[in-house]
């Protein structure tokens, strides 16, 4: 099995991941067709089957009848069981980051990331407006994807922070960090004070501290600003 395949499909067993493998390789296959090329019982095929059906990788589609006979089926990947294999979308965004910016150059990469802003706090302005700031904070926790476990509000002597243990885009954000003042960028506008990383997954922190500094509301305009630049500019 090829060590780049996602750990949950290489902890399977062997029975059940050579059975993934086989369908992706042909699209689809019914229980004989699997039992013949995995010289196995249909009926062994046919638990495994079950169980990577329950688990929500599999999927199945009744075949047209032939006769009176019991109806077959063929065994399909689901969206999830497909998502099992490698995919390379870091490689992909990180070349079309890379693009843009040698195309339009640092002010043209710098609007192109205002925009992307502008629709996030769009996205979640309406679901915040009239909410006290602590409120607001609490939602934000959700702003990478909902019910977020591995993000949490904490309060010390400073002030209010958001902690991040799990970034979605981890690898893109270590090679190209500019990306992450998109997020600093749109909690800022829409907590409307400014917010600063204290600590990075890049520099080895192992998380991302996303300290809100009350006491420094955002300039009036302001949209986007790199996290290096010395102030928020509109």
């Amino acid at each position: 099995m090829s060590q780049s395949q996602p750990e949950t499909l290489k902890a399977m067993p062997t029975a059940r991941s050579a059975i993934l493998d086989r369908i992706k390789a042909r699209g689809a296959a019914t229980l004989q067709e699997l039992a013949d090329e995995l010289e196995h019982t249909r009926e062994a095929v046919r638990q495994q089957v079950r169980i990577l059906m329950d688990q929500g990788w599999l999927v199945r589609e009744r075949l047209p009848s032939e006769g009176r006979g019991r109806p077959e089926h063929r065994y399909t990947l689901s969206e999830a069981g497909d998502h099992l294999f490698p995919k390379h979308y870091d490689r992909m965004s990180l070349a079309l980051v890379d693009t843009l910016a040698e195309e339009l150059g640092e002010e043209g990469l710098k609007r192109m990331l205002a925009a992307l802003t502008d629709r996030q706090v769009d996205e979640w302005r309406d679901r915040l407006a009239g909410r006290p700031l602590p409120e607001r904070l609490k939602q934000l926790q959700g702003i990478y994807y909902e019910d977020d476990p591995w993000t949490e509000v904490d309060r010390d002597e400073r002030g209010w922070v958001l902690v991040e243990r799990n970034c979605p885009f981890l690898n893109l954000a270590q090679r190209r960090p500019k990306l992450c003042s998109v997020t600093v960028s749109t909690l800022s506008r829409l907590l409307g004070v400014e917010v600063r990383r204290e600590a990075r997954f890049q520099d080895g922190d192992r998380r991302c501290v996303f300290r809100v500094l009350a006491d420094r509301p955002l300039p009036e305009g302001f949209r986007f600003a790199f996290e290096d630049e010395a102030e928020p500019t509109g």
